[in-house]
This record gives C-alpha cells, structure tokens and sequence, in this order.
C-alpha cells in the first residue's frame, strides 16, 4: 500500500487492493502530463525519495487525476517518520494520535514510535488543498453518445412511500434526454397500480410481494431493455440533466460507470466530492453504468438483503475487475432521507449503529464484506477504528468532542460492545461459509 499508515486510517478502502491485473489505482509521477504535475505540491520534508513520490501520487488522485498513464504495482516501506509525516498531513491530530496508540498497543518499539510522533509535531493538517484538475475540455465537449440517444432505463425499488415517489419521478418527467424507461419494482403493503397513471412516463412497474432490495434491483436489471442501466431510489430529488450529464461523462472520460454524488437535503455537494475523481464508492441511489457491465461482474449479492453495504461490495468487484468509475458531480442528486418506509422497514439502515441494543455491530453484513475482501485483520482495523465512533447517532459524527466521549462510553460499556461484535463476527462467518449469492445476468 501506499502509506503503511493508511491501513490503520482506510482499512477497508476501495484504493488498499490491487486490481486482478495487479495494478494500484495511484499514478506514477514521472508519467503524470506536465499540466497536472503543475497543480501539484512536492513536499521535500519527507526523507526518502519514494515517500516524496507516494505523496505527489496521493495528491494526483486526491484532486481528480482520471489518466491511463502507468500505475504502481508494487511500493517500498518507508521510513517510519515519513509514516508519520504522511498522516498528519492528511488526517486530523486525533487520528494521528489513534494510530500511535494502535501501534503501540500492537508492541511496536515505544521509543521509536513516540520520537517519530513527536518530531513530526509542527507538520499541520492540509485543511484546504489546492483547486482540483480541472478538465478544461468538458464544457466545450459534444458527447456522440448522447447524439446517437440510447435506451437508459432508470431503475427504483420502492416500498411504501408513494408520498417521496412521486417527486422523484415528477422531476423524470422533466429530464432533458428524452430516450428513457423507468422499472419501478414496488414492495408496498397497499400496492397501488393505479398510482402510476398519473405520470407521462415510459414505465416498467413490477410489483413485488417479498421486501427484498437487493432481488428488486436485480430484477429490475434483467427485466431492462436499455443499453445502460441508471440507479436511483424513491426518496431523492434530481435535475433536469441527470440522465444526460451521467451520460457525458461516461463518453467524456470513456468510462463503464458514472458514480453520481449525494447530499443531504438544505446542504450543498461536499467539497472533497465537488470534482470528477476516479470513483472511491459506488452508490445505488445514484449511478449509470452499462448494463454489460453486470455480465462481467454479475449481479448484486443478496447476501445482504435486509442489511447494509451491497452496493459498497459491488462496488469492490468493479474497481477489481478494472472497470474505470468516474465520480460525477454533475449528476447530483439531493437525499431527502424519508423518515419511514424502505430499508427502515426491512433492516437497520446504519452500518455500525445497530436499532437495538443488543443486536449485532456492525450490521453481519458489513463484516462479510470486509473480511472477504480485506482480510480478517483489515476487518478488525476497521472495528477499531469505526465501534467508538458508532456509539453516537449518525449526526455526531463529526463532533470532535463528542467522538472522544465515544471512546470513553465504549470502555465503560466494553463487555456489552464485544458481545454485539462477536455475534456479527459470527454471523458473517455463517455468511463467508454460505458463500456470494451473486446471479450472473
């Protein structure tokens, strides 16, 4: 990896693997085009040359470099203070301060350890980088694609939330690319056919008596007729050109998949994700990706009906096979985050924050995920580092004071947190033992 450090920080991160070709997602410097380079900041603090390089690789990638020049498939250990140094320049102090302790624990030479933390005190945090790559051509770019006007079906699961459905597809009716079907496969209770009448839309309505999401998509996939297949949900909001600007940018950029962004109602689209970047998640809310892309890869695994991070682990397989993500600021859409209905309904909607006490955390789910595809210590990283934080509710999360008080209720509660991560280690053992549930289309 990169940075060893970061397997502290992001142990479950897409950009840990390699691809099955045996490639890293981070560029060589020396092929970087000269513009890009010059958007860039050497940092001659570190002492080895591969740290120098690592870092200016990291900030290629940090700022939205989406190139075809060679990639790492190996990286040399650095030193242990440049280790160091890397982290405080990217992580806040509290991390800094985590991964010292996590190696300290793990019985790495205390002596050398608190002099490197130490002597890299005075390296401050990046709080804002400097302005992303920009891709100077897009405004100015005709996409052929969108001339030549394929078939793009628009895929939603709904369950009883007829109220949030109806503005998602008020605003497809009023897309700007006209060349569209919409596979609604409704779960409700009081399913009501009817209700689709009232729209001027080319729709597919399936209803489906099993509340089941993960079945809903993938039925909806081999039901589509489209050549691409675009991925929203009942309780968002989008603009006029979501269908055509997920459509630009996968001619633009020549990729297989435009990963859209979200963001939470009265808010704006987060900074770090305000900028097309090679695609570090894959969401189901808001994606468009060829359908062939699902014969490679296959469906979605219903090992995590009813639970969490399905899309996450589809995701995985995309970046493992190669297939190029774009992430795509430009076909936002605004979560509304419904109150009731949907996963609600049929399992916990937090990854780590189990609806009961005594229930499992994480979701098994989530561990299937992490232990399949990073290993069982990678796995346990990502507890140590998620579970304290998990205690508050999912709005604190970014309350500094409040994640201290986190740690600190986890040690008090500490023989109550191990049984709920037990039971989910145990669970998604059941699951790894059972094996993918993944559909070829």
């Amino acid at each position: 990896m990169l940075f060893s450090f970061l397997k502290y920080l992001q142990p479950t991160h897409y950009f840990q693997r390699y691809t099955k070709a045996g490639a890293s997602i981070f560029p060589k410097p020396d092929e970087l085009p000269e513009n890009v380079l010059k958007q860039l900041q050497p940092d001659d603090r570190f002492d080895s040359e591969d740290a120098k390089a690592y870092d200016v690789s990291w900030q290629a990638i940090q700022q939205g470099y989406i190139g075809n020049g060679s990639t790492y498939d190996s990286f040399s250990a650095v030193p242990l203070r440049d280790n160091y140094r890397f982290i405080r320049k990217y992580f806040h102090s509290a991390w800094v301060f985590f991964v010292l302790l996590v190696r300290l624990m793990s019985f790495h030479n205390p002596f050398k350890e608190i002099s490197a933390w130490y002597r890299t005190r005075n390296i401050n945090q990046i709080k804002n980088s400097k302005s992303p790559i920009s891709y100077e051509d897009w405004k100015a770019y005709t996409s052929k694609l969108i001339e030549v006007a394929p078939l793009v079906s628009v895929v939603i699961p709904t369950l009883n939330r007829y109220d949030y459905l109806t503005d998602v597809l008020k605003d497809l009716e009023q897309q700007d690319y006209p060349n569209f079907e919409v596979i609604v496969v409704d779960q409700s209770d009081n399913f009501n056919g009817a209700f689709y009448k009232d729209f001027n839309l080319n729709f597919q309505v399936i209803q489906q008596k099993e509340k089941a999401l993960w079945l809903a998509r993938n039925t909806a996939i081999k039901t589509s007729k489209g050549q691409f297949i675009a991925l929203s949900e009942d309780d968002v909001r989008i603009q006029p050109d979501w269908i055509r600007m997920h459509l630009k940018c996968l001619d633009f950029f020549n990729a297989q998949v435009s990963a859209g962004v979200f963001y939470p109602e009265g808010q704006q689209i987060p900074e770090s994700r305000s900028f097309f970047a090679v695609g570090s998640q894959f969401a189901t809310g808001n994606a468009m990706l060829y359908k062939s892309v699902f014969s490679t890869v296959g469906l979605f695994d219903r090992q995590f009906e009813k639970q969490r991070m399905g899309d996450g682990e589809f995701g995985m397989r995309l970046y493992l096979e190669g297939i190029k993500s774009i992430s795509n600021p430009l076909a936002s859409c605004i979560d509304v985050k419904a109150g009731t209905g949907g996963l609600r309904e049929m399992g916990s909607w937090d990854s780590f924050r189990p609806s009961k006490f005594f229930a499992p955390r994480p979701i098994p789910s989530v561990l299937y995920y992490f232990r399949k595809y990073y290993g069982n210590k990678a796995a346990k990283l990502a507890l140590l580092r998620m579970v304290p934080i998990s205690i508050f509710p999912y709005q604190f999360k970014k309350n500094k004071p409040l994640l201290l008080l986190g740690l600190i209720l986890s040690i008090l509660i500490l023989p109550i947190v191990c049984y709920q991560v037990i039971t989910s280690w145990n669970l998604s053992s059941k699951k790894l033992k059972e094996g993918a549930l993944i559909q070829t289309l």
